[in-house]
């Protein structure tokens, strides 16, 4: 599956940092205004892995917000230093 793109890196991190769980209103903050199919493939790839792991979500239609970042291969070390590279350079 292909993963979209994040709107900001300060919205990766603010989602990250603050919801241990993630639903539709997160992924949609997190990638921008997707379809609701999108955001559906999106949380089943999620989900599979959870099982994998046997981590368990505590809403039926939220998943593990650590879990997903890293299904959707976004690192958040990198994105915390892009944001600090930023600063210095007053972008």
């Amino acid at each position: 599956m292909n993963i979209p793109q994040i709107t900001s890196i300060d919205t990766a991190l603010e989602v990250y940092y603050k919801h241990t769980e993630i639903g539709n209103r997160e992924i949609k903050a997190l990638f921008g205004n997707l379809s609701s199919a999108i955001v559906c493939k999106l949380k089943k790839v999620v989900k599979a892995e959870m099982n994998k792991q046997g981590v368990y979500s505590y809403g039926a239609n939220k998943v593990n917000t650590a879990v997903a970042f890293d299904v959707w291969h976004i690192n958040v070390y990198d994105l915390e230093k892009r944001r600090e590279k930023l600063r210095k350079l007053n972008l």
